[in-house]
């Protein structure tokens, strides 16, 4: 397996896949090239995994053209709005504003007032997913972290949630 070693005054080894499926291995200056080949051996299964994922996206998203993309821009905030004041009514909450964003690194933020911007790439996954976002990005309405209740309020709604998120990941 190729990497890139960036070796630097820290005491763990880290292991990223980059956007670009890359492997990144961050280690500390001292470490042996041995331990560190070692330490690659021991999680290699996660390593291949993330990596193909990371891989299967990428592709995914190269064989759109600009005009999937625009289609899929246009029918998000429609589709994305619904969804919000459907769930939004259950949970009693309502965003200050929706947004269609082209963020690469999250499905969904909620700003400080309110304001919720989903990815359109949201909407290249399940429908099942796209509920955990939506349901998610609301709740952080009612608590602005995601702690314990964050995650009650979630499964209240979704209590099959946890599985939701590993369509994302998949």
């Amino acid at each position: 397996m190729e990497y890139t070693v960036k070796r630097s005054a820290r005491r763990t080894v880290s292991v990223e896949i980059t956007a670009d499926a890359e492997v990144l291995v961050r280690a500390p200056k001292a470490m042996s090239h041995k331990a560190l080949e070692e330490f690659l051996a021991d999680h290699e299964e996660w390593i291949c995994t993330h990596l193909e994922r990371c891989r299967q996206k990428r592709d995914a998203e190269q064989e759109l053209s600009p005009e999937d993309v625009r289609r899929i821009r246009e029918e998000a905030l429609p589709v994305l709005s619904e969804k919000a004041a459907y769930y939004g009514r259950q949970m009693g909450v309502r965003p200050a504003g929706i947004r269609v964003t082209s963020a690469k690194t999250r499905f969904g933020s909620c700003s400080g007032k309110n304001h919720i911007c989903f990815s359109w790439r949201l909407m290249l996954y399940p429908e099942e997913a796209v509920d955990y976002v939506v349901v998610h990005e609301l709740a952080h309405i009612l608590h602005k972290n995601h702690g314990a209740a964050f995650y009650r309020t979630v499964a209240e709604i979704l209590p099959d949630y946890r599985e939701r998120v590993k369509l994302l990941k998949g």
